[in-house]
């Protein structure tokens, strides 16, 4: 099992989030991932920084750790310009790319990166959206003449180059809320999922024991599939902490991710610096 540090990209500078990469890579995580807001959580106060720019910084600071985000509301993003950036970044970092996708925040929570910049609202909508836009990405990804007429998304035929590093290509992990039907159906289709579970957040090992048999039964046992699960800052109890933790690695995910909330600086390096909770 990999563990994985998420990081705001809201609150904490550029420089700084290149900093946090390299001391997570110092410290023994696998991977840092990046939230994608617009306007940090809906907050107009936060300074909001572009997550592929800082991914690129971090890129640039690390040579293992896998760098991806947690995750890009694909509805509000062009998806040959996500195509793009991702495959950018993957020969920037030399293959090390994982891009997570799923809707968005809710809109009960008044996300401002969409209600204010004119966004599609509606759920069901941007789900159609999400799915056309995976297409499309997988298929400039290909490095082959594609085309594409959806019913949001229209692209005359074009070669995109060059293709990832990655073959066949960038993992795409699915986010949104388990068991509901969309999300868990979209993350079976693809790489991996970074679901949470409905109104509680935490996944529980049964969940991840459905979920898994679900992904085994339409793609096979054999098939590599990565389920990303936590997403919370680590417990006070830390003891608490690791038998949750193993009581998922036992039922079936490959990556455990910890996040660090945007917070003084000096708690942040902090909570970075003392790695991940390792079960083994």
């Amino acid at each position: 099992m990999r563990y994985g540090l998420a990081l705001p990209n809201g609150g904490v500078d550029p420089q700084t989030m290149a900093d946090l990469a390299a001391l997570a890579e110092a410290s023994g995580w696998d991977g840092v991932f990046v939230e994608d807001y617009i306007v940090y959580q809906g907050d107009q106060n936060v300074p909001t920084f572009d997550p592929w720019v800082l991914l690129a910084a971090m890129a640039m600071r690390t040579r293992r750790v896998r760098l991806g985000t947690q995750i890009t509301p694909l509805a509000r993003r062009r998806p040959w310009k996500v195509a793009c950036e991702a495959t950018t970044l993957d020969h920037l970092s030399n293959g090390r790319v994982i891009l997570g996708v799923g809707l968005g925040d809710n809109i009960s929570i008044n996300d401002v990166g969409f209600t204010a910049f004119g966004e599609e609202m509606d759920a069901r909508r941007r789900a159609k959206m999400l799915d056309e836009a995976l297409d499309i990405i997988a298929g400039l990804w290909s490095g082959e003449p594609f085309g594409y007429d959806g019913e949001f998304y229209h692209v005359k035929e074009v070669k995109l180059l060059p293709r990832p590093v990655q073959t066949p290509r960038i993992p795409i992990w699915i986010g949104g809320a388990y068991p509901l039907q969309g999300p868990v159906q979209r993350a079976t289709r693809w790489d991996g999922s970074c679901l949470y579970k409905n109104k509680t957040h935490y996944m529980l090992p049964e969940d991840v024991r459905t979920l898994k048999a679900l992904v085994e039964g339409q793609r096979g046992a054999s098939a590599h599939y990565d389920i990303s699960v936590g997403g919370s800052p680590r417990r006070d109890d830390w003891d608490e902490e690791r038998a949750y933790i193993k009581s998922l690695a036992e039922a079936g995910i490959t990556w455990w991710i910890e996040y660090v909330p945007p917070d003084d600086l000096d708690k942040m390096r902090a909570r970075t610096a003392r790695g991940p909770l390792r079960i083994d």
